[in-house]
């Protein structure tokens, strides 16, 4: 065989070589373009306690921080609303079957069916909101608050403002933990600024817990009767039972105070005038921040505690003197620091934490 043919027979070979492996090189490269997998979209789903979700306050704070994740992390959404008691764990379990990775549960009274819905299903993120953890869970992050902290805030504020040395607190039910250290912590704040201040606090009676918070209709008597009874200034802390306290001050023309979200922007426009500021647990940054940290991967099980504080004045602004205003700023520091203490246990019947009566 010639050298030529030899050197033609070569490069028919090389040829036919090079077009085996360039598939194999091209299937290659595109194993490699799917191999690195892409980050599942949040689903978030969240269940309010009972009531609805426009109550004003918790229901409605929690989805906005829900809402937040939608437009700042484009999470899908959706939000089911409780009646009954009764419902939690099918609420709950809804959002599991329909394949969504983060559940967050609104209220104290949900933390039990959260706990088993937590456990039964360890690849889902849950959210317990005002939900204290005995025991930390890997997937579940309680968002708690130092309610007496922000109701000890609107306490000192309203002795401080009140002209007849005498105020109300309208409040749900005594047996659930936040509502309780709300309301023992305005008292406590309010006789830190005068002693002699008339507290007159009212906690709704109902055995049914479904009714609790949902009846400002209850709310706007109990703060009537204690207007009557001297009060200018009235708290109200309890979902929509709360609000009517505030209905009740704009009818006569005296002064509230809000609780869990700044209710100038969610009372209406007509109550407005009533408002004089809120007790707020910042609940939106709250759950958003949590929602975050389960999309960067930092979310942590247990307990995590959110920032609580007053609302500004807005329209009352006038009506609270430069050294009331520095007073709230500086128990506002006390407590952040430690050196101011509110004396309110961790809930009804327990012991007063150490160096309190």
């Amino acid at each position: 065989m010639s050298i030529e043919r030899r050197l033609l027979k070569r490069a028919g070979a090389m040829a036919a070589l090079v077009l085996l492996v360039v598939p194999v090189l091209a299937a290659c490269g595109a194993d490699q373009s799917t191999a690195t997998p892409t980050a599942p979209k949040l689903k978030v789903g969240l269940v309010t306690d009972v009531g609805r979700l426009n109550d004003k306050s918790f229901n409605q704070s929690s989805w906005e921080g829900v809402q937040q994740a939608e437009k700042e992390l484009g999470a899908e959404i959706k939000a089911i609303e409780t009646t009954d008691t009764k419902d939690y764990e099918k609420n709950i379990n809804q959002f599991v079957t329909e394949g969504y990775n983060v559940i967050v549960t609104v209220g104290f009274a949900m933390g039990e069916a959260t706990i088993a819905a937590a456990k039964a299903n360890p690849n889902v993120k849950f959210i317990g909101v005002d939900q204290f953890q005995t025991d930390t869970i890997p997937n579940l992050a309680g968002l708690i608050f130092e309610e007496d902290k922000a109701g000890y805030l609107a306490g000192v504020l309203a002795a401080s403002v009140s002209a007849k040395h005498n105020i109300g607190a309208v409040c749900g039910t005594d047996d659930v933990p936040p509502v309780w250290r709300y309301c023992e912590g305005y008292k406590n704040g309010a006789k830190s600024v005068d002693p002699n201040t008339n507290v007159q606090v009212t906690y709704h009676s109902d055995v049914d817990i479904t009714k609790t918070f949902v009846d400002p209709d209850w709310g706007k008597t109990t703060a009537l009767s204690m207007f009557d009874k001297g009060a200018d200034i009235v708290f109200g802390a309890g979902g929509q039972t709360g609000n009517g306290a505030i209905f009740a001050a704009k009818d006569r023309n005296l002064l509230a105070i809000g609780v869990d979200a700044d209710q100038y922007f969610t009372i209406g426009d007509q109550f407005k005038s009533a408002l004089l500021s809120s007790a707020m647990k910042l609940l939106t940054p709250g759950v958003y921040n949590l929602i975050k940290a389960v999309n960067d991967g930092t979310f942590k099980g247990g307990n995590n505690l959110g920032e609580v504080g007053l609302a500004p004045y807005h329209d009352n602004e006038a009506k609270v003197p430069a050294e009331v205003k520095t007073k709230i700023d500086t128990t506002t520091k006390g407590l952040q620091d430690g050196s101011v203490k509110t004396c309110v246990s961790p809930a009804k019947g327990t012991d007063a934490p150490a160096g309190c009566p």
